[in-house]
């Protein structure tokens, strides 16, 4: 029995590194999602059968060994010879061991369990990969994402089974990028379904009301040592304020833009586009935004493919400032 577990466990732990190798050389398309899902289940299993069975027996031939070594014990006293008191003790600690694989499997769910929880459920944490969302984020922003404030969804599978908040004008959204899901995507909500979408010579209009835009003093980006103009753009309701970048060499048309779902709702020209929010979709666009893929080229976000509100950056290793809350 424990031969044949050793093989099945060194044999399960092989295809989680094999599919994690396969997933860093980029043979496999990875889902950290499922990979976390199946190692709670896994681990999970060998925690029950740890708990209510080999521990059970563990401590059955511990007490085996006891009553045995009683006897002895009392049969030594009886003769006028010594018994090893030392040696029974560590004996008593070797049965009590778990085996190896006992010890990778069960010994880690707990930790394993707290962070599928965490994860799929309250907060997950996120590392910002580019400029897009300059100057709200910045490259290499570690940001945690709150998982309950769109609605409680099941991991893997994305169900909602609890509503909560609807996302707002403003906020900024992580979601699964619908020409490829398995990739996670920042920008700011725009546009909520149902609204006509403007971004025509680089104003933002929203139902035919453009967002007002304040001047700020230019945006350096120690990056790419060079200024680029900055503003502060302004819901139409007047309660959110974030800043985004434009640059006046770049055209305001929209280049190769992609065949998605409800393209029809869209219309294209030199100076930019008008899109019409489907219902149960959202329009997303960067606040870097002449250097941002986003809804302008790639289309609208289901209410499936959302994956929480980021709201915290707690932590850039390059710069300690950048701690704290964003809009």
């Amino acid at each position: 029995m424990v031969g044949l577990m050793s093989s099945i466990t060194a044999l399960v732990l092989a295809a989680f590194v094999g599919y994690g190798g396969a997933w860093y050389m980029g043979v496999v398309d990875g889902n950290f999602s499922l990979l976390l899902f199946l190692a709670t289940v896994v681990t999970g299993i060998y925690w029950l059968a740890e708990r209510f069975y080999f521990l059970p027996q563990r401590r059955q031939a511990v007490q085996v060994f006891e009553q045995s070594t009683a006897k002895r014990h009392l049969e030594l006293t009886k003769l006028g010879l010594p018994s090893a008191q030392p040696e029974v003790v560590e004996a008593r600690a070797r049965l009590m061991m778990q085996p190896w694989w006992l010890d990778w499997t069960a010994g880690l769910f707990p930790v394993i369990i707290v962070v599928f929880v965490l994860r799929s459920f309250l907060f997950e944490p996120f590392k910002i990969p580019s400029g897009s969302m300059i100057p709200t984020l910045m490259i290499n922003d570690l940001i945690l994402v709150n998982k309950f404030h769109y609605g409680v969804r099941l991991p893997v599978i994305f169900t909602k089974v609890l509503d909560n908040h609807s996302p707002e004008r403003g906020d900024v959204m992580v979601f699964r990028y619908p020409p490829q899901p398995s990739l996670d995507y920042i920008k700011r909500v725009v546009g909520l379904p149902g609204d006509e979408v403007a971004y025509l010579n680089k104003t933002l209009t929203i139902n035919g009301k453009p967002l007002e835009k304040k001047v700020l003093p230019e945006f350096f980006d120690e990056d790419s040592l060079r200024y680029t103009k900055q503003f502060e753009e302004i819901t139409a309701s007047g309660e959110r304020k974030y800043h985004i970048l434009n640059e006046d060499e770049r055209p305001s048309f929209i280049q190769a833009t992609a065949d998605f779902p409800f393209r029809d709702n869209c219309r294209y020209s030199s100076e930019g586009v008008v899109c019409k929010v489907p219902a149960g979709h959202y329009f997303m666009m960067g606040d870097n935004r002449d250097n941002s893929l986003d809804s302008r080229y790639w289309g609208f976000v289901p209410e499936k493919n959302i994956v929480g509100k980021a709201f915290f950056v707690w932590m850039n290793f390059g710069n300690l400032k950048r701690i704290g809350g964003f809009d």
